[in-house]
């Protein structure tokens, strides 16, 4: 699915998932063998429980099924993003300054493809990364394939 419909749905559900007192963290629609799926991540401050991700999901069904954004047949999940989350929008970056994480690059910088340290800065979309010794690292958004919080070593 193209960003701009990703982007259109978000739009749609994201004030009626608000309502339900949580946020919409993130938003993917994969396939999986044969199968759809749109998977919802939601998040506040005190935590996600299985309480909240029904109800979310019962109201995002509700607009899903009113405007019918996606043509094909999927299935609708909706859960928390967990501690190790991804990150990968400019928010996430400038949420978690501070926090330890890990990052895969699509291409080599300094001969790696892969670095873990704490996020030192996030600014113009570019991100700081230190590594325990102190060395910095400076990546452009679109050089990182994946990036997560790490939470356990």
């Amino acid at each position: 699915m193209s960003a701009p419909k990703l982007e259109s749905i978000v739009n749609l559900l994201a004030p009626v998932i608000e309502t339900e007192g949580v946020n919409l963290y993130d938003l993917e629609f994969v396939k999986e063998g044969s199968d759809r799926i749109l998977r919802l991540y939601i998040d506040k401050e005190s935590g996600v429980d299985l309480e909240d991700c029904e109800r979310v999901s019962r109201a995002a069904e509700e607009v899903l099924d009113a405007h019918d954004p996606i043509p094909t047949a999927y299935f609708l999940e909706v859960s928390s993003p967990g501690v190790e989350r991804k990150l990968s929008k400019p928010e996430h970056y400038t949420r978690y300054i501070g926090h330890k994480i890990a990052l895969k690059l699509y291409g080599p910088q300094d001969g790696r493809k892969k670095f873990t340290g704490e996020l030192t800065r996030y600014e113009n979309n570019t991100l700081t990364l230190t590594e325990e010794d102190g060395t910095q690292h400076r990546f452009q958004q679109s050089q990182i394939g994946g990036c997560k919080l790490v939470v356990f070593d």
